[in-house]
């Protein structure tokens, strides 16, 4: 009996989604009414569906110190951490709108642990000088940026929290740009632009929901356009590598399919729902870090 809802939660949220897409291509419907009714039905039988299908896989991967067996590995791992400051900043938004959705605050308290036990196996594993320099920085950015994000969210901070992380994501992706040197393989790259879509997935995600929060960016469009181009460019890449086997290139076409949803959002005038960006950046992310793996998994064969 339990399958059977879960299977009809699925089914209603199916349909509704294929409802909006029609109405925003061919009838020129009012988006925010057709969002409205998602958002009821998404509230009311969605919740436990994508908490019990989608965090646990993610949150169990992500949330535990683990052994870095070799360089392949170590660009995942440090390109998680890319992701991992945008999906804080989107948790921390999210708790900001009072909006429980995927349960941010319990998610954001899980990314923090995560990023500090990823730090720390990083630079465990890391021999390479240069590598170290640059964690040594990632370091020194998040240790004032921990003890914020353990403060409630407010707006009158959620401007000066975005800077912080956008920093924290710079140093970062230089780190995980390291550890691709170091692998001295053309795979290593292919692994770090995998790696670095599930971090567009959440950057794409966390800009709006600051925007729908009320937060004055006025590099917001030049961001989110930044952010949409790298994603659909590297997709292409990704799609045209050697190193996608059938099975990721079935996870990079549903990557793709979801992002269709951002590419809408972002043409329109309309008001989206954060419930729906939650959930679409989630699909995105979820699927891309299974193909991250994949990807890396090639190495140590």
């Amino acid at each position: 009996m339990g399958l059977l809802k879960k299977i009809a939660r699925l089914l209603i949220e199916f349909v509704c989604f294929r409802f909006y897409i029609f109405f925003n291509f061919f009838m020129n419907f009012s988006m925010v009414t057709i969002l409205s009714i998602k958002e009821f039905i998404v509230s009311r039988f969605m919740k436990k569906a994508i908490k019990i299908v989608l965090l646990p896989s993610l949150i169990s991967s992500f949330a535990f110190a683990i052994e870095i067996k070799n360089l392949s590995e170590a660009v995942d791992v440090a390109g998680k951490q890319r992701m991992f400051t945008q999906r804080m900043l989107k948790d921390y938004a999210m708790v900001g709108l009072e909006n429980n959705f995927g349960n941010p605050g319990e998610d954001l308290q899980k990314i923090m642990g995560a990023f500090e036990n990823h730090l720390e196996s990083l630079i465990g594993f890391n021999t390479d000088p240069a590598t170290k320099e640059s964690l040594a920085k990632v370091r020194v950015l998040w240790d004032p940026i921990r003890a914020a994000l353990k403060e409630a969210p407010s707006k009158d901070k959620a401007g000066k929290m975005q800077e912080d992380l956008e920093a924290l994501l710079k140093q970062a992706n230089e780190a995980t740009q390291l550890f691709a040197k170091q692998t001295g393989k053309a795979s290593g790259e292919i692994i770090n632009i995998s790696g670095r879509q599930r971090m567009l997935s959440q950057r794409m995600a966390s800009l709006y929901m600051l925007k729908v929060w009320g937060i004055d960016d006025p590099q917001f469009k030049d961001k989110m356009t930044k952010a949409m181009n790298l994603f659909k460019t590297s997709l292409d890449k990704l799609m045209a590598s050697d190193m996608s086997t059938p099975e990721i290139t079935i996870l990079l076409k549903k990557a793709k399919k979801s992002f269709m949803f951002f590419e809408i959002m972002n043409k329109s005038s309309s008001k989206f729902i954060p419930t729906l960006i939650y959930k679409k950046s989630n699909e995105i992310l979820k699927d891309m870090n299974t193909a991250t793996g994949l990807y890396a998994a090639q190495e140590t064969k």
